[in-house]
């Protein structure tokens, strides 16, 4: 705690000296905690909005260090747009500790997971926490992309007819999408339906098709590539035989390649995306192809009928 206040008080003078990029104070000033969050905000706010993403991709929204920037804009903002589900780490998290540390507004804060039924992760001492994963689905996606659009309105009401256009046009997108998951993930065989990845990032998703989730470890925060947790994989694959087995685009992929030696099953040629999407111009550039790519993943991966 006393080198995360020392670190707070340094950006803080840096955030007095002014630096970072300039704020345009004739938009909505946004903070946006990670990667898609921070997309569905500018898809649906455009023109009238200016969102500062906090976590950028490739980095781990569980565990952050804010830089002097992230601490000027938190201060700043219209509103701060979180996650929630413990994606950042709850009260006592790196973002709960920025907010507090620029006094922020609780007015500002939104976490817009907050309309997601919770589903959970059970740690070793029986202790239960959110699984943050809910964004896996185009179910709690469209849940997701409403919140984000009532609480654009609510601050900024003179514009509400504008952000209304854009999450309709948004919202049909996701509408197409989850009609294209309904379609093809109910078209794979009884015996392919088996998901077994590297982090438990996927119990929504599995939960709401009928899939068998399988996993090394329940979230990347935690150590990857145990001996307990090498044999449970191996176990679980012998048991549930899936065609292959998937690794996410931002972990060490040595561990599943221990289990896929040691069980014959091979890893999907192409990764599997959890909590990021990439930058402008990369194959998951948006949210949206974040949801098509993943289901062309599992689709392509466990076979059709």
């Amino acid at each position: 705690m006393k080198k995360w206040l020392i670190l707070i008080a340094f950006m803080l003078i840096l955030v007095g000296c002014g630096a970072g990029e300039q704020t345009d104070k004739t938009r909505v000033q946004i903070a946006s905690s990670f990667t898609m969050v921070t997309d569905i905000v500018e898809a649906i706010g455009g023109e009238y909005v200016q969102v500062h993403n906090l976590v950028p991709s490739g980095m781990d929204p569980h565990e952050y260090e804010p830089k002097p920037i992230d601490v000027r804009k938190v201060s700043e903002a219209d509103i701060v747009f979180a996650f929630g589900l413990n994606l950042e780490g709850g009260k006592h998290g790196w973002l709960g500790k920025l907010i507090r540390s620029v006094n922020l507004d609780e007015s500002k804060y939104v976490e817009v997971g907050e309309v997601i039924d919770p589903m959970y992760i059970v740690e070793a001492d029986g202790t239960e926490e959110p699984n943050p994963h809910a964004f896996t689905t185009p179910s709690n996606a469209i849940l997701i992309s409403e919140a984000i659009r009532d609480a654009l309105i609510e601050k900024d009401p003179e514009h509400a007819e504008f952000y209304r256009k854009n999450a309709e046009a948004y919202l049909q997108k996701l509408k197409e999408i989850k009609k294209n998951y309904d379609e093809k993930l109910g078209q794979i065989k009884p015996e392919n339906r088996i998901l077994m990845t590297s982090e438990f990032a996927f119990q929504y998703l599995t939960a709401e098709y009928s899939l068998k989730d399988g996993y090394l470890f329940a979230i990347d925060t935690e150590e990857s590539g145990t001996p307990e947790q090498i044999k449970n994989a191996v176990d679980f694959i012998n048991e549930y035989k899936p065609p292959v087995i998937f690794v996410e685009s931002n972990v060490d992929r040595r561990p599943m390649e221990t289990v896929s030696n040691e069980t014959g099953v091979p890893i999907f040629e192409r990764p599997i995306y959890s909590d990021e999407i990439g930058g402008k111009g990369d194959e998951v550039d948006s949210y949206l192809h974040y949801l098509e790519y993943n289901l062309d993943v599992i689709y392509e991966g466990l076979g059709e009928e």
